[in-house]
């Protein structure tokens, strides 16, 4: 049983609690919005006894947020995205304090083997200029940032897999969609597309809880994509 603390309980940090009491786990705090301005909540003493943080708020506060956990000395699983330009200066933090950080811009198994499969058809497709090439990513009206961090995070693989092509992305924030996620290859007598579809957010909080599992005990910076293969390609 791990004790964990919930940074951010909006409707993500209650999945995450619910996926947690369902694996057993206890919850050490839960620190909301009002309880937590600019990292203040994050304190020594109220995370005194947590085995592991779970962090989803929003990009103007998961830096803070995570500065002030690996200060504490937790291990912080992070599924927070827009805040990248931030991640060399507290992956540095979490080396000198021989912290544990485990981020990822989607905590779903499922997408993770969407990126792989992406990865490939990249590859096929290198070389074939008859087939324009874009992405189409939709979220919920509520959702920050556009394009999603699945969105750039597919894209960059895509670019690296075949440099020819830009792969350009068409964000939809509307109504309550969880997540969609496409790529498609559109050629003159044919289309192919592959396409991830969250139908709720339980898959994104059992895999945040799983990376709160394994998380403990480790040092260093992680990607979900590393604790689900290792060092796989």
């Amino acid at each position: 049983m791990l004790r964990i603390a919930l940074v951010g309980y909006g409707r993500m940090g209650r999945a995450v609690e619910a996926a947690a009491r369902e694996r057993g786990h206890a919850i050490h705090c839960i620190l909301g919005r009002a309880d937590n301005p600019d990292g203040a909540g994050l304190t020594p003493e109220r995370l005194a006894g947590a085995d592991v943080a779970i962090e989803f708020t929003t990009p103007a506060a998961a830096p803070r947020n995570l500065e002030r956990l690996i200060e504490a000395g937790v291990p912080v699983v992070t599924g927070t995205t827009g805040w990248g330009d931030e991640l060399p200066r507290l992956a540095a933090l979490v080396r000198a304090r021989r912290g544990a950080l485990l981020h990822a811009a989607n905590f779903s198994v499922g997408v993770q083997l969407f990126l792989r499969a992406a990865k490939a058809m990249a590859r096929g497709f290198a070389g074939r200029p008859e087939f324009d090439a874009f992405l189409l990513e939709e979220h919920h009206a509520r959702k920050r940032d556009a394009p999603s961090g699945t969105a750039l995070a597919l894209q960059n693989l895509l670019r690296a897999a075949d440099p020819a092509r830009a792969y350009p992305i068409t964000s939809i924030r509307a109504g309550s969609i969880p997540g969609l996620h496409s790529l498609t290859y559109d050629g003159p007598h044919e289309t192919v597309t592959l396409t991830h579809a969250a139908r709720g957010r339980g898959a994104f909080a059992a895999g945040a809880v799983a990376a709160a599992e394994w998380l403990p005990g480790r040092t260093g910076v992680f990607t979900f994509e590393e604790m689900l293969f290792g060092g796989e390609p």
